[in-house]
């Protein structure tokens, strides 16, 4: 049972249990300017659907006609159109969208902006963490885009190549990002904060041959050698050819001639002028890497007509993102909401500030300061951030004229209640929408949202997303209302993931295994008496700190590698102010010493490997782990016994009881 309406449960609650967060007051209801204006609203008007629920009801009937709908309400640029909306006659997992047609994204992304009028519209606003500010018009973007692609042809990338992009937020990543599209490669975008074996493990699974990275970048006014990180990669990566460096911090390299090359000397001497590669609908473009609870990363595939029509989808149904608008989305190319934030605002043909730093340097207004000075009409935060900066009072956020503002977003997480109640009356002032927003790197953005034209209660989601056919479930896949149960989706989209690179089956044993036909995502969720959704939190061993989606399998892997350490498990605790934190139990060998020696060399095995905002909140050592009979780690239970809970749940599978009395113990 959740402890607070939209809190993480600190235990895991068992489906079907009666659900307390329902009796939540609507906290917000929108004006009639918030209707009028409403592109959702113009939407169901041109199609005669009264509300958000009867549009759900009939995109769940006929996804064919709310697809095709939502191509020509984007204005997607077809360069073949297509015959068929969408075929499953391969099984739901592998459904195909807009069959026949050829798609590039990036022709409706920036040629078609950039060929028309909008042509001297800015399309990216980039600020650096040392103030620099640059601007890009729809014209500007795509020459930048156009000699980036170029540049990449001359170093051998083609059709299908894999192009791995290890890159702060900067304009470059962004062109980048869209050159490899431009030509049909397809782009790996890896989290900035990584450390070299998590970017080596990301290297070697795609068979990248191309690396596009920066020399350094700034945070808190200190350079993190980033090209040191990338070289250290690299040496572990066999496919790796070639790698193309941005010079953004000036810092000092170690320079490999035959296989580095600078970006300044290579890019900008390149023609403006570039051919689109003719792709089909259902081609890769990108190959992004999201952790599960075993195993190794997972590579999920998705194609140009998936991932950027389905992110912009949500932000003009959900958002409400226009033309006019200006978007800003904290986050990193490394996480699912850095690509959707690219493709999904270019598409629209709206306005895109990214961000090359951290939010409260050098002071803790930072984005107060950011969202004035560019007059950001919508802003996303997750509630991580929010936790943090509403720590520093309400006048921060009060003395900057945050009027441009007319829709907050948040997503990564599930909110508190004081955390989204700061946001909604310190930073909205009591008249602005939070677009809660939930899904998943595998689903191109959101299962569930909330909507400009719905009133909204505290943490909750208003609704499934349009064209996402969203239920709660119990174990037999019935649906349950007013307790808690599975997040699922009962079909297709065209953002579900093509499947997992070179690994199918694992995609289908994730996702499809446990009800047949049905999508069960992994979180448990709550629908209550009013028809608000709720996620409280995961319902699999993913660990999400600040946000980020760590799988165990990861961690651990970088813990054994310590000289002296035989086994490990991690998993997540509830955290204040990041969600929840890291905790490694490790298992000594039978002739090494626990100490602090050791505990400290974890800590320090884990931030490397996963990058410093990963490491361990603690190490503890235990003698043996909790396991099934054929060797699994119960990571459930260790979780569930560390923090106390009286209810443990089916035990029957557990092979030693004293491992798990020693997990309690451990210190």
């Amino acid at each position: 049972m959740a402890e607070t309406p939209g809190t993480p449960p600190t235990g895991t609650p068992a489906t079907g249990a009666e659900w307390e967060g329902q009796d939540q007051p609507v906290a917000w209801t929108p004006s009639a300017d918030y209707i009028e204006h409403s592109r959702l609203r113009r939407f169901m008007d041109q199609h005669a659907i009264a509300d958000v629920s009867a549009l759900n009801e009939h995109a769940a009937r006929d996804p064919e006609w709310f697809w095709d709908a939502v191509s020509e309400d984007l204005g997607l640029v077809w360069q073949r159109p297509y015959t068929t909306v969408m075929d499953a006659s391969a099984g739901v997992p592998w459904t195909k969208w807009y069959v026949d047609g050829q798609f590039n994204y990036v022709a409706t992304a920036l040629d078609k902006h950039a060929d028309g009028p909008r042509a001297s519209r800015t399309a990216l606003i980039w600020e650096g963490e040392d103030g620099d500010v640059r601007r890009f018009t729809y014209a500007e973007l795509r020459d930048l885009t156009n000699r980036a692609a170029n540049a990449l042809r001359t170093l051998g990338v083609g059709k299908g190549d894999r192009v791995a992009i290890f890159m702060p937020m900067i304009p470059e990543t962004v062109a980048a990002t869209l050159a490899c599209g431009r030509i049909g490669a397809v782009y790996t975008p890896i989290f900035s904060g990584y450390g070299a074996e998590a970017v080596a493990t990301r290297l070697r699974d795609s068979g990248a041959t191309v690396m596009v990275t920066a020399d350094g970048f700034a945070r808190r006014g200190k350079i993190v050698p980033m090209k040191r990180t990338a070289d250290a990669a690299a040496d572990e990566a066999p496919d790796l050819r070639r790698m193309l460096v941005v010079r953004r911090a000036g810092a000092d390299v170690v320079w490999h001639p035959e296989r580095d090359v600078w970006w300044h000397e290579l890019v900008d001497g390149q023609s403006p002028v570039a051919d689109t590669e003719l792709t089909a609908s259902e081609d890769p473009y990108m190959l992004i890497y999201t952790s599960g609870t075993t195993g190794r990363p997972k590579g999920a595939v998705h194609v140009h007509a998936g991932f950027p029509v389905k992110g912009a989808q949500d932000m003009a149904h959900l958002f409400d993102v226009q033309p006019d608008d200006t978007l800003f989305w904290l986050t990193d190319m490394g996480w699912m909401m850095g690509p959707w934030a690219v493709s999904g605002t270019l598409l629209i043909g709206a306005t895109l500030v990214i961000y090359d730093g951290t939010p409260d340097y050098p002071e803790p207004d930072r984005l107060w300061a950011l969202a004035e000075r560019h007059r950001v009409s919508v802003i996303g935060i997750a509630p991580t951030v929010i936790r943090s900066l509403m720590a520093h009072g309400d006048d921060l956020v009060r003395r900057h004229d945050l009027s441009a503002l007319r829709v907050l977003g948040a997503s990564g997480e599930p909110w508190n209640p004081g955390p989204w109640r700061w946001f909604s009356e310190v930073v909205g002032q009591g008249r602005l929408p939070i677009i809660n927003y939930s899904g998943g790197t595998e689903i191109s953005g959101g299962i569930v949202g909330c909507t400009v034209l719905q009133p909204q209660k505290p943490c909750s989601f208003t609704c499934a997303v349009p064209g996402v056919p969203a239920d709660v479930v119990d174990e037999a896949g019935r649906p349950v209302r007013n307790q808690v149960g599975e997040l699922a989706i009962r079909g297709a989209w065209p953002g579900m993931t093509r499947g997992f690179w070179h690994d199918p089956e694992r995609y289908l044993e994730t996702y499809w295994s446990r009800v047949p036909g049905v999508w069960i995502h992994g979180d448990w969720a709550a629908i209550d008496r009013d028809g608000y959704w709720y996620i409280l939190g995961r319902s699999d061993d993913t660990i999400k700190v600040a946000g980020k989606r760590l799988g165990p399998a990861e961690a651990e892997s970088a813990a054994v590698a310590v000289p002296g350490v035989v086994e490990a498990a991690a998993i997540g605790v509830p955290h204040p102010i990041k969600g929840e934190a890291l905790v490694v139990f490790a298992v000594p060998a039978t002739d090494v010493q626990e100490s602090e020696a050791l505990r400290d060399a974890i800590r320090a095995a884990v931030a490397s490997a996963l990058g410093p905002a990963l490491k361990p909140e603690s190490v503890l050592f235990v003698a043996q782990l909790p396991k099934t009979r054929n060797g699994k780690v119960l990571r459930r239970l260790i979780r569930a016994k560390h923090l106390g809970k009286a209810d443990l749940g089916d035990l029957s599978s557990l092979e030693s009881v004293e491992a798990l009395d020693a997990i309690a113990a451990a210190r």
